[in-house]
């Protein structure tokens, strides 16, 4: 009888997609937000700060648009897909939190989507190669009718206000109002009168009364439109003076009242009607979301650097609400002993975060570089960190101010580092050099000395892992082989060969036993226990990691009775260690697992990906079958 896999408990996700435009959206009830996160929705009570995820039956890749019905009842997702195959839609019901209905039109890309006022009816818009407006029954999940959003691509589909028989799409040099006919099937378009004017039509918020609408353009003007007879017109234009750089990207709206704007350069703006901006400010990144709260006196913003503000619409004063990685995140790693809080590292940056609440506590930036690597010093007074320019940087955990660095450490970059003591640190590099560094005090200053430089892999250095007092440590390379040093000779101990490139080598607990993996797929267990200095360590075991993808990453739990994986195939696995079965799978990641770690006290699984996403998970207590049950 096939042993069974239970699922890894989520605690929670940091993380926020966004790129999706318009993607995070406040239920009309100002107690939850609703974002993406590659191809889950993370439904997130804004006071209890508490987590739901809309992943069971859900999408495959990641989500790229969201709509919310006028009541809240109803949440429409659409997906990418590669181009040829399905993008679905699916629409779930948001008081149970289940799927109602998958819709499978599209092809490619699912580009917007919007519900009819009276929830009756959900529009959809396919992406560039697909192209197609679809007009859909929610109750029965049915297409009513379809047509070609125009010639041109379309970019934006949205609703009237007060009739669910009429909406509008824009799009590249193409704006429509479409009349649609539930009883006939139909929907006729009818191509706004715009003259000799043209541009890239990338939002569209229609007035409250349904007699005019305003389009922001990606030349960052908005365009008037009169809506209030069968043929559509182009009426004003403006900012005239000052368009909003790099375009205009979202737009809201007050009650009655002025326009909200967010632009690509981080603006956001008060606007009156008449295009007179009374007052703007500028945030991190190109504004791509903005949701106005119910009483109308502050709204939310999301930005393409994955930030989320809170701003007041009197003054445009701001918080910052939640911030995440906007990129692949290569490494985290925990202090010695220590829970509360973990480092993570990507693209400019590295940042510290506390394990409870999912903040950021400290963020270090070094613009233009990516941190490959990161860790901690054992006394935990210095974050170290390896960068693209070769340099290791050591920074202060309380400030972020930098400690030392140690410059040309590895000529194309610093891809593994590891510290066996306060005063000794091990790097490795893109070259394949495996150096051993002192740290000394000169002159009140912290300088990095190298003790050794070991040459033997061919390629980049992927993992460094060092065995309990500190007399060797084992490198993994992409070049088929892992190495353990003597760190005392500062020569070749034992040599791991496979048909491999690895990824990850750490010791077993009571350092008998070597656990490595790679792009074989496999999980091998090695003999590090070896007299026969610098011959090639024994191999005991091996069990199938994935099924067909690479495996990134290793963790192994204090006891030595359980460890972690994750790698492209999107799954954080726990293993029992001494039946080689994955009892546990974590499913959440929309992009390959970059590295999983289990927390000092045991109780947390932390693992990063390549769509920036940061997943903590309960660690489990496995229940391993008995001798004489049978599995």
């Amino acid at each position: 009888m096939a042993r069974s896999t239970e699922n890894l408990q989520l605690q929670g996700v940091i993380g926020f997609n966004g790129q999706t435009p318009n993607g995070l959206i406040l239920h009309p009830l100002d107690v939850h937000c609703i974002y993406p996160l590659g191809s889950s929705i993370v439904v997130k009570h804004l006071t209890e700060n508490t987590q739901t995820f809309l992943r069971e039956g859900g999408h495959d890749q990641d989500v790229s648009c969201l709509a919310l019905s006028s009541t809240g009842k109803y949440l429409a997702t659409g997906q990418v897909a590669c181009n040829g195959f399905k993008a679905p839609v699916i629409v779930w019901d948001l008081e149970t939190y289940e799927k109602v209905h998958t819709l499978e039109l599209h092809t490619g890309k699912v580009q917007d989507l919007a519900f009819s006022p009276d929830e009756r009816y959900l529009a959809t818009l396919g992406g560039r190669d697909d192209n197609k407006l679809v007009i859909w029954d929610v109750e029965t999940g049915e297409p009513i009718c379809g047509s070609s959003a125009s010639t041109e691509t379309g970019l934006v589909v949205k609703w009237f206000n007060n009739r669910s028989d009429m909406l509008v799409t824009g799009g590249t040099y193409n704006l429509r109002v479409w009349k649609f006919h539930a009883q006939t099937r139909k929907m006729k378009p009818t191509d706004v009168e715009l003259g000799s004017l043209q541009r890239i039509f990338r939002t569209i918020l229609v007035d409250d009364d349904d007699t005019r609408m305003f389009v922001g353009t990606d030349t960052g003007d908005i365009i008037t439109v009169s809506l209030k007879e069968d043929t559509y017109k182009f009426k004003t234009i403006g900012p005239s003076k000052m368009p909003f750089q790099r375009g205009v990207k979202c737009l809201t709206k007050q009650t009655g009242g002025n326009l909200i704007v967010g632009a690509g350069d981080g603006t956001v703006a008060v606007v009156t009607p008449d295009f007179r901006v009374l007052r703007k400010e500028k945030l991190a990144g190109a504004v791509t979301s903005l949701a106005i709260n119910a009483a109308e006196d502050h709204f939310f913003v999301g930005t393409d650097k994955c930030n989320k503000y809170c701003v007041a619409i009197s003054d445009l004063q701001y918080d910052l609400r939640s911030t995440c990685h906007f990129s692949r995140v290569n490494d985290v790693a925990f202090p010695r002993e220590y829970s509360d809080l973990f480092a993570t590292c990507g693209e400019n940056d590295i940042r510290i975060w506390h394990k409870k609440t999912r903040n950021e506590l400290l963020r270090v930036t070094v613009p233009g570089l990516t941190c490959n690597c990161v860790g901690f010093t054992p006394d935990g007074k210095s974050i170290l960190s390896g960068w693209s320019d070769g340099k290791i940087r050591a920074f202060k955990p309380r400030t972020g101010k930098l400690h030392y660095a140690i410059n040309d450490a590895h000529r194309d970059g610093v891809t593994a580092i590891a510290c066996s003591d306060n005063n000794r640190i091990i790097s490795g590099g893109t070259s394949g050099q495996v150096r051993v560094w002192k740290l000394s005090i000169c002159q009140t200053k912290t300088v990095g000395h190298m003790v050794a430089s070991m040459k033997e892999h061919r390629s980049s250095i992927t993992s460094i892992n060092i065995n309990i007092d500190g007399t060797e440590c084992v490198s993994a390379s992409k070049d088929g082989s892992c190495i353990v040093w003597d760190l005392k000779r500062f020569a070749r101990q034992q040599i791991l060969f496979a048909a491999t490139k690895f990824q990850s080598c750490i010791y077993h607990p009571d350092q008998a036993q070597l656990l490595t993996a790679g792009s074989d797929r496999k999980i091998t267990y090695w003999d590090a226990v070896n007299d026969d200095a610098g011959s090639s360590a024994p191999l005991i075991r091996i069990v199938e990691g994935s099924e067909d993808e690479t495996v990134n990453s290793l963790d192994i739990s204090k006891s030595g009775e359980a460890f972690v994986s994750g790698g492209a195939d999107k799954l954080v696995k726990v293993w029992g260690y001494d039946e080689g079965h994955a009892y546990v799978e974590g499913v959440g990641h929309s992009g390959e697992v970059t590295k999983v770690k289990i927390s000092p006290n045991q109780d947390t699984i932390v693992s990063v990906g390549t769509e920036g996403a940061i997943f903590l998970w309960t660690m489990p207590v496995l229940e391993v079958p008995g001798e004489n049950e049978s599995v």
